[in-house]
């Protein structure tokens, strides 16, 4: 063999190896780290130190500790349930909890009523529109412009014709949605109309990452709206074929000026006006309420705090509902660490939302909280969009926000929190209903996912910070 046929060859088998090598080392890393970051700071390691990372990896990388566990684990005696937690009365320390992270008092004398879908949401919000009076604040992340959505714009153009103070905010990703956009549609019926931190092209200015998602309506400082619905609607579940079943809330009460204020700051920042606060409405029933604003700015992790606090309160239930499910590692550990005490830990998820990678990604971070008694249920169609925490029946946070990064870390969020015997008991109600229709899914079933399906799942899950 020539000397040049003996150096290509070398070439070939050494460029083969890294490959290999390299291949080897970034799935494993894919599949066991716990921590996107970590994984993907392995996989780099790997590619750019060609053998030297495999290497490293290989010595520092890998877990030796849980390997061995796991080989052990068919040894092992099962762990037994755990007996149950002396229930007590977390109500003071979940009322505590809220107001030391938000600095706003939790109120008395106030209403919240659930409406599901828009056959329940939208009729409530546009008859208060066509009764106001004073003032009608509206904030949306998206917003559209045809079908039944039209119904809004209408009826806000008559509110600002006859007078009304009508200010309506649009985020200025969440507008490209719908065709044609919502400001200019709702410019030309005369109403005050702004977008959140819009694209432009010149100059350059693109917040892919900075979304208000909040979704509110003001009418007269009097009655609010606060969820997860958008004015779209995909939001009306009856007789069409894509569709997104949702839960929002109309609130009455003291507990609406704090909204009030959170529209009103918005509307500073986008606008550059000064709204007048209205007048802190009357006591309208028996829920105790309070606002928690989140954002990426001084208002940053104050949701993941509430929770945090909330789920280490929690004696007896947690009941969890989200659309998209991608916890940060500190709500992981407080789930399990429930979970471990005796707490029954129960979450509802779509089997298959708007988002699929969102929920491939969800699936790799799951085997954590499953392996350790939490329970996890992935609902069927059309998809639940519900946004909802509840707490041993005593306590429900209620919002626009998902559990995910971006939701939890990227977005413009708002929570409301509700103490009310009977409203946790009507939503756990609802909890349960979605429960009992859901799948469970399993750890087994998980791990039995083939190889491509589970590589697949893990590589979004690398980017699961921005997804």
């Amino acid at each position: 063999m020539s000397t040049v046929n003996a150096a290509q060859l070398w070439h070939a088998a050494t460029g083969f190896a890294y490959f290999f090598l390299a291949a080897w080392a970034s799935g494993h890393a894919l599949l066991r780290k716990r921590d996107p970051r970590s994984a993907l700071g392995w996989i780099g390691v790997c590619w750019l130190l060609p053998f030297a990372g495999a290497a490293l990896y290989a010595m520092f990388g890998i877990n030796r500790v849980e390997t061995r566990g796991r080989r052990l684990q068919g040894l092992s005696p099962r762990r037994g349930e755990l007996p149950p937690h002396d229930a007590g009365q977390p109500l003071t320390q979940l009322q505590r909890i809220g107001g030391a992270v938000s600095g706003l008092p939790l109120l008395d004398g106030n209403r919240v009523e659930p409406l599901e879908n828009g056959e329940q949401a939208y009729p409530a919000m546009l008859q208060a529109i066509e009764a106001a009076r004073t003032r009608v604040w509206l904030g949306s992340y998206i917003f559209d412009t045809g079908g039944y959505c039209r119904r809004f714009i209408d009826a806000l153009g008559r509110a600002a014709a006859r007078g009304v103070q009508t200010r309506v905010l649009v985020d200025g990703f969440g507008e490209l949605y719908s065709l044609p956009h919502a400001v200019s549609r709702l410019r030309r019926a005369g109403v005050a109309a702004e977008r959140f931190l819009p694209p432009h092209l010149l100059p350059p200015t693109l917040y892919l990452n900075l979304r208000n998602h909040r979704k509110l309506l003001i009418v007269d400082g009097e009655i609010g709206f606060a969820g997860g619905m958008n004015i779209a609607n995909r939001h009306l579940a009856a007789g069409r074929r894509r569709t997104t079943r949702d839960l929002h809330f109309s609130l009455r009460g003291p507990v609406v000026a704090q909204l009030a204020a959170a529209f009103a700051r918005d509307w500073a920042f986008t606008a550059g006006e000064s709204l007048q606060p209205p007048p802190t409405p009357a006591a309208a029933g028996n829920a105790r309420c309070r606002v928690i604003i989140d954002g990426p700015d001084e208002d940053l992790d104050k949701l993941v705090l509430v929770m945090l606090g909330a789920i280490a309160a929690a004696h007896r239930r947690i009941c969890i509902m989200t659309p998209y499910f991608l916890p940060p590692r500190e709500l992981v550990a407080a789930l399990v660490a429930a979970a471990l005490r005796g707490v029954t830990v129960e979450i509802v998820v779509p089997q298959r939302s708007n988002l699929r990678f969102v929920d491939w990604a969800g699936r790799h971070a799951v085997g954590e909280l499953l392996g350790h008694g939490v329970r996890l249920n992935a609902g069927g169609v059309p998809f639940a969009h519900h946004k909802l925490l509840l707490i041993d029946g005593i306590y429900a946070l209620i919002g626009s926000a998902n559990l995910d990064p971006r939701s939890l870390r990227l977005n413009f969020e708002i929570g409301v929190e509700v103490f009310d015997l009977e409203l946790c008991r009507r939503l756990e109600a609802l909890f349960d209903r979605e429960r009992a229709a859901a799948q469970p899914l399993d750890a087994i079933r998980l791990a039995r996912r083939s190889l491509p399906v589970r590589l697949r799942d893990g590589i979004f899950w690398l980017f699961s910070p921005y997804l």
